[in-house]
Formats: structure tokens, C-alpha cells, sequence
């Protein structure tokens, strides 16, 4: 019937032609698992995409630590770890040590500022689509002020899925400048369409250049500044510096350049940030006041979810982070982010922040509140915003 060609096929007899044979169907159970397959691949690979902005920074339980231990805003009191009240006593000192004694605090700020608390690491997903995107130029910088609560407000940040920031400060208008914007650029996390870029260095709201080199960066650059009552924020700043130099002088010693006369030092870092006022006039000479939005870190503690909502709002964001993101830890007075998706557990916030204050002469804080207080009514004026620090 049939003939046996030589490539080892047959053939059928039909007139006038032989036709081959074809060749037997692949396996039913064998062609579903092939097409199983393409259809997981597609899938998988429609899901990474969409995550790759969304997952890309998203951290575990956060802790808010401004330097304080309570959920409304601070005292400028504080009592030690062991429930007593570690006294500093003043010791009046020589102009020449104590001013040795200033300047070894602001070293040791410094030194602090300039290591990290956390960096940007991005998740496994992240480093998948490490090509992804682009870098930017930040749209939009946490420019202070030191203690007031901008890490806090920046890691909560970055569980918006269309926030990708840098997790170390940059420091770029007020210490690299010269390095050029290419490589503040390169610093920059790669971001997809519609994503926001953004960065926080605290001492640029106290830095005279800086306000003219972001304008020269980008005029439509929007700015947020954490504010805290500056009689608190100068203590939680001593704290910060007395923990790295436990030999500096007192707070109290520092604080004056005269005790008799009660005149204060100015010229003290600690003091000088919380002259609110006076750094804003330099900023307002740049940008508009609606370009500039002011976080309560008092309400940042005792209200999170609404203090990020006015961020989001001012960022051109969608209400993403809520009530439903934070929860009161107890233990350390301060709210923390509920864990992310893939924790294993709950992490707050750097050991170095809440450190207990120590305990300050009521007399030097009283006279702080007097000095500060001019300039507070002047800064409520100018934001429009009445802060509650008198």
C-alpha cells in the first residue's frame, strides 16, 4: 500500500503523486505545560515591572526619634534612665574654654551629620531593574532643620510608592557644590514616570548660600522644613553632641556669653538654628512662601498621619499613607511605621534617636523661652502658622 522513501518517511499512493505522511501530534500534557509556561513568564514579568517603583525603598517599622520621649510635644525637662533627675550643674568657665567647648560640640555634630543613620537600599526587585528610569534632579528637598524630625518625615516618605528618595544626607549646596550638579545627579535613585525625587540635608535651612544655589538648580523646586520649639530642639542638639563628647562643658555654660547678665550666646549652633525667622528671610528672597511647607514636629509625633497628608497634598501626591501605616510604640513614646510587606519584625527608628534629655537649669530654660519668643511671633507672621511654642 505504502512506499518506504529513502529518508525513512512513507508515503501514501495516490495517482499521480505521493504525498508524505505527517508527523504525529506532540502529547496533549506536553503543550499545556509549554504554553503554562509562557503565560507565567509574561505575568511575572508584568508584576516586576509594576513593582519596580512601588517596592523599591519600602522600610520596616520606623521609629519618629526627634530627640524626645512623649507623644505630645516635648519638655524641655527630662528625667535619666533610672527615674532620677541627672542634674547638670553650671560651672562658670573662661570665655577661651568655652569657647574650645562650643567648638567641639559643633565638631562633634558635624562628625554626626555626616554618618548616616540609614542608607538607600533598595529591595531585591529594585536591583532587578536597576536599569529602570532615570535620575533626577530632586523635585523636591527636606532642607530642615536638624532635630526636628526629618529623618522621621523622610522615611515615612518612602512608603509612598511614587517617592524615591536618598537615604544619606547629600550635602550638596552646602559642602560639594563645587562637584557640580552631575554628580548631585548621580547620587540620585533612578526613578520611572511620575515617581518624585527627593533628598533632606538639615543645616541647608541655616546655610546662606543655599537658598540661591537651588534656585539656580531649579526655581520650581518645592521646599519642606520640620520646625520644632527651639528651646527643646537646642537641648535634643546638645544631648546629640554630649553623647559623642561626654567632656564638653554644660548646656548652661554654653548657652550664655555673660550668666550674670543673662546674655545669650548667639553665636552657639545650637542656639542660632531656632532663630527660625531669621533663616526664612534669606529663603524668601528666592522662593515664594507657598513654595515652602512647614512640618510641626511636635505634630509629627503626635499626629503623623495627619502631618503626612499635608505633605502628600503639597507634594501633588495621592493620599497613600494614612492612619492605617502607623501605630504608638509604648515603650519608646514615639509612632512607628507598621512592618512592610516580607518583615519578619518590627523595627523603629535609629538607637540614636529619643535619647533622654538631661535635665536643665529651669531658670536658663525660662530665659531661652524669653529670647526665642519674638523671633516665634515673627515666624508664625511669615507662615502664617501659629505653632504653639509660647
Amino acid at each position: 500500500m505504502g512506499q518506504h522513501l529513502s529518508s525513512g518517511r512513507y508515503c501514501l499512493d495516490v495517482p499521480g503523486r505521493l504525498l508524505p505522511q505527517p508527523p504525529p501530534p506532540p502529547p496533549p500534557v506536553r503543550r499545556k505545560l509549554a504554553l503554562l509556561f509562557a503565560m507565567l513568564c509574561i505575568w511575572l514579568y508584568m508584576f516586576l515591572y509594576s513593582c519596580a517603583g512601588s517596592c523599591a525603598a519600602a522600610p520596616g517599622l520606623l521609629l519618629l526619634g526627634s530627640g524626645s520621649r512623649a507623644a505630645h510635644p516635648p519638655s524641655a525637662m527630662a528625667t535619666g534612665s533610672d527615674g532620677a533627675s541627672p542634674r547638670l550643674p553650671f560651672q562658670a568657665a573662661p570665655a577661651t574654654l568655652l569657647a574650645a567647648g562650643k567648638e567641639m560640640a559643633e565638631s562633634a555634630a558635624s562628625q554626626e551629620e555626616q554618618s548616616p543613620e540609614t542608607s538607600d537600599s533598595p529591595s531585591p526587585i529594585s536591583s532587578f531593574f536597576s536599569g529602570s528610569g532615570s535620575k533626577q534632579l530632586p523635585q523636591a528637598i527636606i532642607i530642615g532643620v536638624k532635630k526636628g524630625g526629618t529623618r522621621a518625615l523622610l522615611e515615612f516618605l518612602r512608603v509612598h510608592p511614587d517617592v524615591r528618595a536618598v537615604g544619606a544626607e547629600p550635602h550638596f549646596f552646602d559642602r560639594s557644590y563645587d562637584k557640580g550638579l552631575a554628580w548631585y545627579r548621580d547620587l540620585m535613585p533612578r526613578t520611572l514616570e511620575g515617581q518624585i525625587t527627593m533628598e533632606k540635608t538639615p543645616s541647608y535651612f541655616v546655610t546662606r548660600e543655599a537658598p540661591a544655589r537651588i534656585s539656580a538648580m531649579s526655581k520650581d523646586t518645592k521646599l519642606i522644613v520640620v520646625v520644632r520649639d527651639p528651646v527643646t530642639r537646642a537641648i535634643s542638639d546638645y544631648t546629640q553632641t554630649l553623647s559623642k563628647r561626654p567632656d564638653i562643658p554644660t548646656f548652661e555654660s554654653l548657652t550664655f556669653k555673660n550668666r550674670t547678665t543673662g546674655l545669650i550666646d548667639t553665636s552657639w549652633s545650637a542656639i542660632q538654628i531656632g532663630i527660625y525667622a531669621k533663616h526664612l528671610e534669606h529663603w524668601l528672597r528666592h522662593f515664594p512662601i507657598g513654595q515652602m511647607l512647614f512640618v510641626s514636629g511636635e505634630r509629627l509625633i503626635s499626629d503623623p498621619a495627619g502631618e503626612l497628608g499635608r505633605v502628600q497634598d503639597f507634594l501633588g501626591l495621592k493620599r497613600i499613607i494614612t492612619d492605617k501605616h502607623f501605630y504608638f510604640n509604648k515603650t519608646k513614646g514615639f509612632p512607628c511605621l507598621k512592618k512592610a510587606e516580607g518583615s519578619s519584625k518590627p523595627h523603629c527608628l535609629g538607637k540614636t534617636k529619643g535619647r533622654t534629655h538631661p535635665e536643665i537649669d529651669r531658670e536658663v530654660v525660662q530665659r531661652l523661652r524669653e529670647f526665642y519668643r519674638p523671633f516665634n511671633l515673627k515666624f508664625y507672621q511669615m507662615t502664617g502658622l501659629d505653632f504653639g511654642w509660647d
